[in-house]
């Protein structure tokens, strides 16, 4: 990949993700990737993560490099010493409201101390970003962190209002099979689309629910950008992505941005261990690995936002004992909504031989591990092109966002998928794994999964599109005369 050419003045980018966990990640990769290509970099969290960064890794968590900074704005909620994502309606309306002066404030204060700020990079939904780059006259991408699909489906949520179809009339809309209702007219969204399959911020009676508007009101503001970076990958998401660039400034899809990353950034160079995972990762995992068969482990993790009952808890725990695999289990300690994440001894103690619980891990790596056979997933979009990467098939329980959109796709149009009910059942979570890791339908997503991982390492190497759509990018925008 070029870089910027020597004896230049160094461009400077500030990269600000929305502040949690899925949104932080894929922006470090993309930081790392223009740091790599002669960028200075300054990279916004908020507070409070800032915080939690220093105590999942220690004092010397920030430190970056000379060129690749840590800073930090207020997030103006509540202080917590939780380590736990915040919550996201309250953060949202906050993101709207109370972001963009501490954000501008930064920029003069980088501008007076360091090379002048000469472009924006900023999540999908932190456009407050683009009047503060339209204050100082500079680029200001979007960096979309989601599916390309998601992103459409988001954008005809005004669609949905104008034909009455949302909000709901009253929440019995949510059993009576209402969400049902066929939505078949959206150029580029997958036959068969209907309103489940939706981001799940419409499931509401409220007009003026938080999340609903601020999706409505952030994705509209795309079209104030100067372009629109997208993690994913052409062949995955070609008829989305024609229908988006038909209505959105440029588009340039870079993904799978972690394989762009790691052909950037030598493994043994500073760049390399800067992190921004907000809990420690547990490091036996692929040790624990290492000792498996083949596509003979399950793994479990439902991200970092997804939260449960504890009903639903136990009826995970024994699907899984039931199956009769060997599994790792992600479990948060803030996993079960209001309650720490208590499994049954019974459960423990049957699985003791076959199981690895742990609280974090290096995701990336574990799915690249030959031992995982199969991903029991929240299916948020980081896991499931991460799943792609490692080749690795999908049981899907979706929890909320774009979530129920990407199940829906993955099941039908990239045929890697198998959905669980919401009100999860042990007896179909462990029909479900059966099927996955030895079954006539799991070997077909298995191999779909294989193809996929190819299509993705083609996207993402030295000539492949998502290469060439990054070094565009660099230079047709961020580094723009």
């Amino acid at each position: 990949m070029g870089s910027i050419a020597a004896g230049d003045q160094k461009p400077h980018a500030v990269c600000i993700p929305y502040p949690a966990q899925g949104h932080i990640n894929p922006m470090l990769k993309l930081a790392k990737i223009l740091h790599a290509k002669g960028f200075h970099i300054t990279f916004v969290l908020t507070e409070y993560n800032y915080s939690r960064l220093l105590r999942s890794h220690g004092p010397n968590a920030v430190d970056g490099l000379p060129d690749f900074r840590f800073e930090a704005i207020p997030d103006s909620l509540p202080p917590s010493e939780d380590d736990a994502t915040q919550d996201i309606p309250a953060l949202s309306e906050s993101v709207t409201k109370n972001f963009l002066a501490p954000f501008r404030r930064l920029l003069a204060r980088l501008n007076d101390h360091y090379p002048p700020v000469s472009c924006i990079v900023s999540d999908g939904v932190t456009t407050f970003t683009l009047d503060a780059a339209g204050d100082l006259g500079i680029p200001k991408i979007i960096f979309w962190t989601a599916s390309a699909c998601g992103y459409l489906a988001y954008l005809h949520y005004p669609h949905l209002v104008d034909r009455g179809l949302v909000p709901l009339r009253d929440m019995a809309d949510m059993s009576n099979g209402y969400l049902d209702t066929k939505v078949d007219w959206i150029p580029g969204l997958v036959d068969g689309m209907s309103l489940k399959d939706f981001p799940s911020f419409i499931r509401t009676a409220d007009a003026g629910d938080i999340m609903f508007n601020f999706l409505m009101r952030e994705t509209s503001r795309a079209v104030m950008a100067d372009a629109i970076v997208i993690n994913t990958f052409d062949d995955l998401e070609a008829p989305a992505l024609a229908a988006l660039r038909n209505i959105l400034p440029p588009i340039f899809t870079v993904g799978p941005i972690s394989v762009l990353a790691r052909r950037a950034v030598p493994g043994d160079s500073p760049l390399a261990a800067i992190t921004t995972s907000l809990w420690k990762a547990d490091s036996t995992c692929l040790d624990w690995l290492d000792g498996k068969d083949p596509q003979s482990v399950v793994y479990v993790n439902f991200g970092s936002i997804t939260v449960m009952t504890g009903g639903q808890l136990v009826e995970f725990a024994w699907g899984l004992a039931n199956s009769g695999y060997h599994f790792v289990w992600i479990v948060r300690p803030d996993l079960v909504k209001g309650e720490s994440a208590a499994l049954p001894p019974e459960f423990l103690e049957e699985t003791r031989a076959r199981g690895l619980l742990t609280t974090w891990c290096k995701q990336e790596e574990l799915l690249s591990h030959p031992a995982v056979g199969a991903f029991l997933t929240h299916s948020g979009w980081n896991s499931i092109v991460e799943s792609f990467c490692g080749g690795v098939p999908m049981i899907c329980w979706p929890f909320f966002a774009e979530q129920q959109t990407n199940c829906k796709y993955s099941c039908t149009d990239w045929g890697v998928g198998m959905e669980i009910d919401n009100n999860v059942k042990r007896d179909e979570v462990e029909k479900l794994i059966r099927e996955m890791m030895a079954g006539d339908k799991g070997r077909a997503m298995r191999a779909a999964a294989a193809e996929w991982k190819n299509r993705g390492a083609k996207a993402s190497g030295p000539h492949g599109r998502s290469a060439v759509n990054l070094d565009r990018m660099v230079k047709e925008v961020l580094c723009r005369e």
